[in-house]
């Protein structure tokens, strides 16, 4: 069958949009931002069909529902909202994704709090996600769940006589069986995914993650095949689990960067830094980013390297995100504290600082300039599902003439290893030592790295992506997918066979 006669029917947590109830009472629409967003929206706006998600507010539910009526005509897509009550926000958002899943799949266990209620959330806003999704398809559409917050919604769909085909895709990464088997409610989640009939993930560590977790909680369980997509079988279930990693629309993001607008606000920096190689950090508040970490690898490069005070900077960008949460606002609290102690040990007299930080959103224009301006951009996440900052800032590097530092527990390493310098982010002397030789690295080798890495991001891009997922979804003949030419396989996690 051929995908592109399926409608598609986007599911996830958020709708791509953002509502602010202004002082006059009315709505406010803006864009959202983030990962997911940015790599969908121009997947809908190319082939059309519908996004459905939670508006991000439990007020005034029937107010949105016109207001969305007329931003699907101005999109090219429809778009329908899940309404939430401030309980359900609480239980299934604050609680279950963000207090039990996202830890646990990011390695921080102790970070969890496996309140049984919020597992009882979880479950019950995934069956009213179900419920939008009958209201607003067909079984001829291709319904394409996305990421942790919404394992459950094949499972609830079958419940109510859903006949469609159904895929997920995980945006995160998934853990291994150490960790995920401490989840009080593991079994259920495994036998909720494997109701999809395609199960995407972004790197071969994750899906081998996964098929060692079905095998552990499943009895009679088998993974087999090899290649991008594998296929698990589980009692009378078959459920092809496939490795796509997620691109981004590379010829728009180069496109922007071009404009005059850009051009100017990137000199802009270098006129307000000059003289300097120019550190760019830039993420949303988030413990598993490694700001703190990434702030101490540069102090230990002043300290050990005192020839590049007043050569360098690091600009630090952080992205407000989940405001008023106690873990995020100490979080918050311990960067700017850390940020202050080295501008006070390490500023000089005449304009020199070390450190420019930055707290709060950006316009598309400032982050592409940012972008444009940097030498050396600085990705070291703890973990990472893909990071899409590292590719859309080598999508951006115009000239050419920049490195890309990235931490090797980042998703996208296994695809921009050849060109990217890879760190621990742990190791804070070894990030710096990679932050002196991004800075001495003579221009051929800068050139060179930097149109290796743009080569295989504009290849792999977001509708490379979405074509390779939906193929997977819709053709039979698995020895059709081969792993993309760029990516790194590690020479066990890309096997399987039978036990």
């Amino acid at each position: 069958m051929n995908a592109n006669r399926h409608r598609l029917i986007v599911v996830s947590n958020r709708l791509p949009l953002v509502f602010h109830r202004e002082s006059s009472g009315a709505w406010r629409v803006d864009a959202g931002s983030g990962g997911l967003v940015s790599a969908l929206l121009p997947v809908l706006r190319h082939r059309g069909g519908t996004w459905i998600g939670w508006p991000g507010t439990s007020d005034a539910c029937a107010e949105l529902d016109p207001i969305l009526t007329r931003t699907s005509a101005q999109a090219g897509f429809a778009l329908h909202a899940v309404h939430l009550t401030a309980e359900e926000v609480q239980d299934f958002y604050h609680g279950f994704s963000n207090e039990v899943i996202w830890p646990l799949f990011h390695d921080l266990q102790p970070l969890c709090n496996f309140d049984p209620k919020y597992w009882r959330g979880y479950c019950g806003v995934n069956r009213k996600f179900a419920q939008v999704i009958m209201r607003n398809s067909n079984q001829e559409d291709f319904v394409w769940v996305h990421d942790y917050h919404l394992m459950n919604i094949a499972q609830d769909l079958r419940h109510l006589g859903c006949g469609s085909r159904i895929g997920f895709f995980l945006h995160i990464p998934f853990p291994p069986p150490d960790l995920f088997l401490k989840l009080p409610w593991c079994r259920n989640l495994i036998e909720a995914l494997l109701e999809y009939e395609l199960v995407g993930f972004q790197t071969l560590r994750d899906r081998r993650n996964f098929a060692e977790c079905v095998k552990a909680v499943l009895e009679n369980s088998q993974i087999v095949g090899r290649g991008q997509i594998v296929t698990a079988f589980a009692g009378a279930k078959r459920v092809r689990i496939g490795v796509f990693p997620i691109g981004i629309d590379f010829n728009d993001f180069l496109r922007q960067t071009a404009t005059p607008q850009v051009a100017a606000k990137a000199k802009e920096l270098h006129t307000l830094l000059p003289n300097r190689r120019l550190v760019l950090g830039v993420e949303r508040l988030d413990y598993t980013k490694g700001i703190p970490h990434r702030l101490n690898a540069f102090e230990n490069l002043l300290t050990r390297y005192p020839d590049l005070k007043e050569k360098i900077s690091l600009i630090q960008v952080v992205i407000p995100s989940r405001v008023g949460i106690p873990d995020y606002d100490d979080l918050k609290t311990s960067i700017e504290q850390t940020v202050g102690r080295i501008n006070g040990a390490f500023v000089r007299p005449g304009g020199w600082v070390p450190v420019w930080y930055v707290y709060g959103s950006l316009t598309r224009i400032e982050l592409l300039a940012y972008y444009r301006a940097a030498d050396i951009a600085l990705v070291t996440p703890l973990k990472d599902g893909m990071n899409l900052v590292a590719k859309e800032y080598c999508a951006c590097s115009m000239e050419e003439d920049c490195v890309l530092i990235l931490s090797e527990f980042a998703g996208a390493a296994a695809q921009l290893d050849s060109g990217a310098l890879l760190v621990n982010p742990f190791d804070i002397e070894g990030v710096a030592d990679a932050i002196v030789h991004a800075y001495e690295m003579d221009a051929a080798e800068r050139s060179g790295r930097m149109r290796r890495l743009r080569r295989s991001i504009r290849k792999y891009d977001v509708f490379w992506w979405v074509d390779s997922f939906l193929s997977a979804a819709f053709t039979k003949q698995l020895s059709d997918f081969p792993l993309p030419a760029d990516y790194a396989a590690d020479s066990v996690e890309d096997y399987f066979a039978p036990d």
